[in-house]
């Protein structure tokens, strides 16, 4: 047991852990940003504007992950030569956070629609009454009902976004859990089920408080019909 423990504080499993916690923070919030911006697309009255949300949400709901941490990799960095830090690790770990970004608002935009269903039709149409335009209406009325109403939704795609940070790996995140798991398995290979259990456990304890906050805050903040 004392072996195990040396092994696990020589590879730092709890800083694997802190750099995908870093990843899942900055690319819900990225993702969030995007995928409110989208969601207006989504429930605008302009045809074009619904035409390009429904587009981007079809195109990266149906694309692997790996394809997009590939193409940041090789595509954005190899050879579009776009460059976000000029320190090496730093800079495919923003490369990562882009690529976990442009994934989920997909989904993040969906979730918020879903929300945008629950807020009563007469909510809108009080707001064209008193002469607001869409963008207002969306803004002091719609958006923050549909908050309320979308948080469990919402709560999904951060799970889900925070086990998908293992996916870094593919985007050269070389301290992320799935890549020092990795190595230790090649290094140590007779403290397999030990590793996976500690990595797995970890995961568990990182989403299942997730999981009952937003169900608890969905329950209690739910719109009123």
């Amino acid at each position: 047991m004392q072996e195990y423990l040396d092994i696990v504080r020589q590879y730092d499993v709890l800083g694997a852990f802190w750099v995908n916690i870093q990843l899942a923070f900055w690319a819900a919030m990225l993702s969030l940003a995007l995928g409110s911006v989208l969601a207006l697309f989504r429930i605008s009255p302009i045809g074009s504007l619904q035409w390009a949300g429904s587009a981007y949400v079809t195109v990266f709901r149906n694309m692997p992950l790996t394809i997009i941490m590939v193409f940041m990799v090789l595509g954005a960095w190899g050879q579009l030569e776009l460059s976000l830090s000029t320190d090496f690790n730093t800079n495919f770990f923003w490369l990562a956070v882009i690529g976990l970004s442009v994934y989920h608002a997909a989904f993040v935009c969906e979730a918020i629609r879903s929300g945008v269903n629950t807020v009563p039709i007469g909510q809108a149409e009080a707001a064209r009454s008193i002469g607001l335009s869409f963008l207002p209406a969306a803004r002091l009325v719609i958006l923050p009902q549909a908050f309320r109403g979308a948080i469990a939704p919402l709560g999904n795609v951060l799970i889900a976004l925070i086990k998908n940070t293992t996916v870094a790996a593919a985007a050269s995140v070389a301290t992320e859990t799935s890549s020092v798991m990795k190595t230790m398995i090649e290094f140590r290979s007779d403290y397999i089920y030990a590793i996976f259990f500690t990595f797995a456990i970890g995961y568990v304890i990182l989403v299942t408080p997730i999981g009952l906050l937003t169900t608890s805050l969905s329950r209690s903040l739910a719109v009123s019909r």
